[in-house]
């Protein structure tokens, strides 16, 4: 059965595009059919994997504003993922979204064709809580947020997990919070370890492991156009392909996941 991922923080700059791109070619990496979806005007996904997103003709807001089907729009990436693109074009997908009925489930419908294509789909959310984050939200099986390892960057947190409440409440009430994903992890600072200790206390999430090492590699990788694993041996490649692995063994191997807190015990 697909799975459907939603990799969420309204704050920007904390992996979650990175995210989306490496763990896409990780699960490739594990054999497993990967799409991943940019919903962000920005376009950042798209361009990381390769594609101008100012050269292209169609993206999904088209997909989901128009009558174009979800399959005319797919491109292929280097990585072995299909990717269904963003062009700037999707900052006025709100507004468009907006007049519609039942318009948190545009995504979702624009997707329900390509499922049984695909063993996975990554949605790349917006830096914001608008109704691009809750079309993802509501599209999603399971939700990820990636978190940089700094104070400032887990302050939205708790406004990010009310959403996810109302979107189980409303829209998609099978939707489940995998946890945090930290990022930008520097294990040599006590400051990061305190982040993820808060992170786990104050909200009652989950702190997946492992954590996503701060390396160069990942922004050298975006501006080549491929991702970390596309290159040489690599921490930061590493921790993807580990993750990768459990989310696989969690979904279909009766697994269960594992968490920052539980590596400290061993």
């Amino acid at each position: 059965m697909t799975k459907v991922l939603a990799v969420a923080n309204q704050k920007g700059g904390v992996a979650k595009t990175t995210t989306v791109a490496s763990l896409g070619a990780a699960l490739v990496a594990c054999e497993q059919r990967v799409l991943v979806v940019d919903l962000d005007p920005q376009g950042c996904l798209t361009f990381s994997l390769g594609h101008n997103p100012d050269r292209l003709d169609v993206s999904i807001y088209d997909v989901l504003t128009s009558d174009v089907h979800a399959k005319e729009v797919l491109l292929e990436t280097t990585d072995g993922v299909s990717l269904l693109p963003a062009t700037i074009d999707l900052a006025g997908a709100d507004a468009v979204l907006l007049m519609r009925p039942g318009r948190e489930f545009a995504l979702k419908r624009a997707l329900a064709p390509l499922r049984d294509d695909y063993d996975v789909i990554l949605l790349d959310c917006p830096p914001s809580l608008g109704i691009m984050t809750l079309n993802g939200l509501t599209a999603a099986d399971a939700v990820l947020v990636p978190l940089q390892c700094e104070t400032l960057a887990h302050r939205g947190v708790g406004q990010l997990l009310r959403t996810v409440s109302e979107v189980q409440q409303i829209t998609n009430p099978n939707l489940e919070l995998l946890g945090a994903l930290p990022t930008l992890y520097d294990s040599r600072t006590t400051h990061a370890r305190d982040v993820l200790a808060d992170v786990s206390d104050r909200y009652g999430l989950p702190v997946l492991a492992p954590a996503i090492p701060r390396t160069v590699k990942f922004a050298e990788a975006s501006a080549s156009g491929a991702t970390v694993l596309s290159g040489r041996k690599n921490k930061g490649a590493d921790a993807y392909r580990e993750l990768a692995e459990g989310l696989v063994g969690y979904w279909w191997g009766g697994k269960e996941l594992v968490t920052m807190a539980a590596v400290a015990e061993v």
